[in-house]
Formats: C-alpha cells, structure tokens, sequence
C-alpha cells in the first residue's frame, strides 16, 4: 500500500487526499480549478474506492527489476529461428498480422553491413554473399563484420551522442580542445568487446580504479565532454557548477534513462526523484579534479625515442664543429685549444655573474580556494578549484643557516601536469599555462618590509617585474609557457637575524591566473639578479672551479657548446631536428581528490549557483536506493551501483538503445526517459527477456 502521509488506506473520511479532490471550496480543491483538468464525478469515486480497498498501489514498472519471461506460446512454430521471434511473432498474431516475407540476399547483406560497419558493401562483397552456399554463409558475415575496425567506429558514434562528444569548448569562442583519445578509446573499447559494466566503470571512475592505466584514465574524459566557457567575464565557479548540472543530468539519462536534470531546480514533478535527490547524486560526482594529461601513444613515442637519439648523436658532434685556432699542431689540436680556451673565458665570465641560492621550503601555506601541495625539491604545486583572484600567503622559519639574505627568487616552473606544460594554472586554450602574478607583499616578524629593485630572466615585455611592487592588481609578472623562469627581489634591507617570514601572492586578472609550480629561494650576494641560465647551470657555476667533478664539468661543457656563437651555423641541423620532435597528444581527465581535499556540495535553491542551502551528503536517489544501508559515497562505488542489480533501470536501457539502433525506434520509445510519463514499452515482455539476457550473458 501506499503511504504518502495524504493517504489513510481504507479510509477516504481520514484522508487528506480524497477530502481534496471531493472540496467544493476553490481554494482547497484538487486539482485547481485554473488548470482546467478538474476531475469527473466518476473519476473521483474510483479514488474513493481504491482508498476504501487499501490503496494498493505497484511501482512504475521501470523501477521494479527485471525478471526473464518465459518465451510466448506461438501458432506458427516453424517460423521463429531464434528467442526473439517468439514475442515478435506472439504480438503479430495478438494483431492479427502476418510477418513480413523474408529479404532477398542482396538485401539482406545490404542492411548488416550498414548496420554493423555503416558501411555499404562493394558489389563483389554482395555477389559473394549472395552465391555463397554455405548454411552459415550468414553466420560468417556477421562474424568477419563484428571484426572489422569500422565496427566500433560505426557504433563508437552513437555513444559519442550520448557522452556529448565535442572537439571544441562551446559557448562564444568555441576553441578547439583535445580530446580525441577519450573518442579513440571508445572506438577500441568497442572493438575489443570490452563488457558493458567494465566500459562504464572506467568511464564513471577509471583514475579510482586500482593502479589505473593510461586508458582507465583516457576513459574518464566521459564527463570531461561539458562545455567550457573561456570569457574573460565569468567567473570560474559559477560555470564549473553548470559543468557539474550538465554532468548529473547526462548520468541520469545515460545509465538510468530518467530525466533527473528536472530536479535541479526543484522536486521532479513525476518521478520519485526530490531536489536533494539531485543535489546528492551531484555529491559523488564532484570530487574530482580536472586536469589534462599528456597521451604517450606507441607511435608518438617512438618517434620521440628515434629523434632524440639523433639529436644526441649530434650534440656529440658540436665540438667536431669547433673552428681551429691558428698556431702549430694539426687542425683537432688546435680546435681542441680554441674550444677549452673560450669554454674557460665562458666560465670566468658567468662565474662572476651566478650566485649560491638557498630554496626555501615553507612550513605553512594558505590559500582562498586552490590547494598546495610541498614536493621534494621544495617546490609547491597547486591544484584544485581557482578563481580569478587567487590569494597565496607562505610562511617560513628563517634560521641562521640562510643568514643573512639580501634577496629572495620566485621560480616558476614548467610542468607537463599543468594545462599548456605550466608554469601556470589558466586553462583556456588561448591562455594555457599562463599565469600573471599581480602583487608580492612580504613581513618579517609580522612587520612588513621592502623590496628596492625586481629582475626577471624571461624577456616578456607587456609584464614588467616592477609591476608586483606597485600595489596595482591590474599589472603584474608574467611569462612564456612551458619554460621555467625567475623572478629576483632585492630586500631593502637585509635580513640579519632569525625570523619568521611570510610572503604574500596575489594573482588577478580577468581569467584564472595562478601559478601551477614555483618555489622561493634565498642568497647572501650583494648584487644577485635573475639569470637567463637554467636553474642547474647557474648553481654548478656558483661552486669553486676546484669543486666541480669530472661529470659537473661536463655538463656544463655541454651547455656552452649549446649556446656559443662559434657554433650557430653548426646547430642550425641540430635545431631543426629538434622542431621534428611530435609532442605527445594531451586529452582531458577527471582525478579524485583525496579524502582529506573533499568538496562540499550544497542543495541550491531553485538549481541557482548563487543560492547554496543545506549541505548534502554524496547518495543516489532514495526510492532506488531500497533496504540497502551501502549506499555509494563516491564516483567509484556510484559506478558499481550503476551496473549491479540493484539497479532495475541499466541493462533495459542499453538494450532499448540497442534495439533503437537497428529498427528506428526502441521498444521504449523514449529512450532516454523511462519514468512515469513515458508511454509503456510496446513489447515489455521482450524488453525485460533482452535486459535478462544481456546480464546473464556476461
């Protein structure tokens, strides 16, 4: 029986709902009578009755799991060759209707090609259909089809739809992005007959997966398929919420064929399906990161290998290149004396100019939204949500060993984890990896103190590095992508004694602009500036001449003949070779925050961004949620829940969509809405014996 509160089963005097609909009174009255769909007096008693019987009351059969049928009793039982005929041919004859004659070969080879591959086939594939006299002529077909690459591709497309595949980020500039891999995975996943449940989990949850491979990972770009607004205008919370909307809504009508984006804004008003319902099943899908990550495909990768040998082999060569000096001895001696005789001028000359630098680990970091994570090296790496006003305060304990310091270095440090390689976190395809430092405070012992000159290593001339010191958070330090580079602040008075030092960051601009890796660094020297030499160069010439080892010395061998002039012709090849080099393909995934990083998700008053109530916690809707007490609490188990039994909706779904595929339209018409007011399946018996089926054959 039903027991809604409204309703007193065998009771219409106690029931709140019959007294409704019998009210005479327009205020009172159900349904109200400005809709127009009063109730007739006949229509209103069988409410009554029902009530006065107990109010009995079944499930939507969509929500009641599937059970196999047994197959229909026929009169022509020579026709049927296979399970399925059965309940076709049952309901033809319930019709009184003859099935249709069967198709000639030639059509018949037509039609399983365009509805395996999409393909037609040649004509000398048709005729060797046709004359082929084999009983399993058939049988074959199919099977040579089945194993054809254009198999997944015909049918990888029809999923695509679903995961709303798109090769730009939508809205008004509509970049390109890459994505591609995720498609390709779909294509293979379907060409190796990967099992329905496995597809979906390493969709929903592959990075969850233990030890995920690249693929697992690849996969999650299911739910990376949202739009991606790149105005500068908006603000990054706001759309990453109607990512998440879009996100619950595609699950809903993917794998449960409901439509539970109604109950974004408030309670469905036909399905079981209440607003914190919606805002729960939001809960287990957001809590994941959403980073690009770089594709090492075999080819690409090879060819990588292949071309860096090269190089390398030609690296080897430059001091071969070296022109001779003039004096006695043979041409290799004096190229040999002219090489170590500018090599050590080159040494002299940046020796003078390279500082010893201390980095500097800090032991507390806050931050308004995005989350730091210390590395080994001392450096901190940002992830998480960012906003385009990021606020970064470090602290650090300055002890004697780096006494006294005269000035401080920001590294901002390429990465491939960041969008674009880094050093910065912006993710739109116009702007990835950039990053725009507004304004850099710091205090001694919470005393402030500052700073009376900036130098950069990079040669960005739209940013100044005077720009962090001029209190304007609309100019700021900036630099190329996929470098690493420096930015050195001399203090105004050097730091002499133990203290605690804090430097604040501040990064606004129109677009989300912090950086993704950067470490701070102190010196004693009196005059250090930015270098324009790598961070490794730099620190082998601050040591003694006497103290560099054999392999120190050669490294820095190696990085001169990179740059001296007598070599420019030389490695004109050598930087050519260099350009041939294929970067590795990047594609968009999800990973899983960790248990101690979780968002907070919040039902939101009428589905606004801006209206966030009650905090709720990570569920699937209720009424499918039955007696069970393990109800998923992440993207993982929500993925689990969504392939078992538990779940009544899933296997007709896919089915239907199947069936959908090869006749026009599906047994449910609506394919992607099995709810209350969708017409009833045309054949359920056969749609429930096919949802069976799929399950029980793996």
């Amino acid at each position: 029986a039903v027991d809604f509160g409204a309703i007193e089963p065998g009771s219409p005097e106690g029931s709140e709902f019959i007294q409704r609909i019998l009210s005479s009174d327009p205020d009172l009255v159900m349904p109200p009578p400005h809709t127009g769909d009063s109730l007739t007096a006949e229509q209103k008693q069988r409410f009554v009755r029902w009530v006065q019987q107990g109010a009995d009351y079944a499930r939507h059969w969509s929500f009641v799991p599937p059970n196999e049928p047994e197959l229909p009793t026929v009169k022509r039982g020579d026709w049927p060759r296979n399970e399925i005929d059965y309940f076709v041919l049952a309901r033809l004859e319930a019709e009184g209707l003859e099935p249709s004659p069967e198709a000639d070969r030639y059509t018949l080879v037509r039609r399983v090609y365009l509805d395996l591959i999409g393909l037609p086939p040649t004509p000398s594939e048709a005729d060797g259909f046709v004359h082929d006299a084999d009983p399993r002529a058939y049988e074959r077909l199919v099977d040579r089809l089945l194993q054809s690459k254009h198999y997944g591709e015909r049918w990888a497309r029809r999923w695509l739809d679903l995961a709303r595949y798109s090769d730009t980020n939508g809205y008004e500039k509509d970049r390109e992005r890459s994505i591609w891999p995720y498609r390709d995975w779909v294509i293979r996943a379907l060409n190796d007959d990967m099992p329905f449940d496995q597809f979906t989990l390493e969709q929903i949850a592959g990075d969850m997966l233990p030890n995920p491979t690249q693929d697992q990972l690849v996969a999650t770009g299911f739910h990376r398929n949202t739009m991606l607004n790149e105005e500068g205008g908006i603000d990054p919370l706001e759309y990453r919420f109607y990512a998440m909307v879009d996100r619950v809504a595609t699950t809903g009508t993917v794998w449960l064929g409901l439509s539970t984006g109604c109950a974004q804004c408030h309670t469905h008003k036909y399905d079981p399906i209440t607003h914190t319902d919606y805002y729960r099943l939001m809960a287990l899908l957001n809590n994941a990161d959403e980073p690009d990550m770089l594709v090492r495909t075999e080819d690409v990768v090879a060819r990588r290998r292949e071309l860096e040998r090269q190089v390398e082999a030609m690296e080897a060569e430059l001091p071969n290149h070296f022109p001779p000096i003039d004096g006695d001895g043979s041409v290799e001696e004096r190229r040999q004396r002219n090489l170590e005789t500018a090599f050590s001028a080159w040494l002299d000359a940046n020796r003078v100019k390279s500082h010893a630098w201390n980095s500097l680990p800090p032991k507390l970091w806050q931050t308004n939204l995005p989350r730091l994570e210390l590395l080994d090296d001392d450096s901190l790496f940002a992830s998480g949500d960012t906003t385009k006003r990021d606020l970064f305060e470090l602290t650090f304990e300055i002890t004697e060993q780096e006494l006294p310091i005269t000035a401080i270095r920001l590294e901002a440090i390429a990465d491939e984890r960041l969008p674009g390689g880094g050093p910065g976190l912006a993710y739109y395809e116009g702007r990835k990896g950039t990053y725009f430092l507004s304004e850099l405070t710091a205090m001694r012992d919470g005393q402030p103190i500052s700073f009376v000159s900036t130098s950069q290593s990079n040669e960005e001339k739209k940013q100044n590095q005077e720009a962090v010191l001029d209190g304007n958070g609309s100019t700021g330090w900036s630099g190329p992508i996929a470098q690493t580079h420096q930015l050195v602040l001399k203090l105004a008075e050097p730091i002499e004694q133990p203290c605690e030092f804090t430097i604040e960051m501040l990064f606004e601009r129109h677009f989300v602009a912090s950086l993704g890796r950067f470490r701070f660094a102190s010196t004693s020297a009196p005059d250090a500036e930015a270098s324009k030499l790598p961070l490794e160069i730099e620190a082998l010439l601050a040591k003694p001449a006497e103290a560099l080892t054999s392999d120190e010395r050669d490294r820095l061998l190696k990085y001169y003949l990179s740059v001296a002039p007598q070599l420019a012709e030389a490695r004109k090849p050598l930087d050519a070779l260099r350009k041939e080099i294929p970067t590795l393909p990047s594609t968009m995934v999800m990973r899983e925050r960790s248990p101690d990083h979780r968002r907070v998700t919040y039902r939101h008053h009428r589905g606004e961004f801006l209206s966030p109530k009650e905090m709720v916690t990570p569920g699937i809707p209720e009424f499918l949620a039955g007696e069970s007490d393990s109800m998923p609490k992440n993207r993982l188990e929500l993925a689990h829940w969504l392939v078992s039994d538990a779940n009544p909706l899933v296997a007709r779904v896919v089915v239907n969509r199947a069936w959908q595929a090869f006749f026009g339209a599906g047994l449910q018409r609506t394919a992607g809405d099995f709810g209350t007011q969708a017409d009833p399946p045309t054949h359920p018996q056969l749609l429930d014996w096919l949802a069976c089926e799929f399950v029980e054959r793996g």
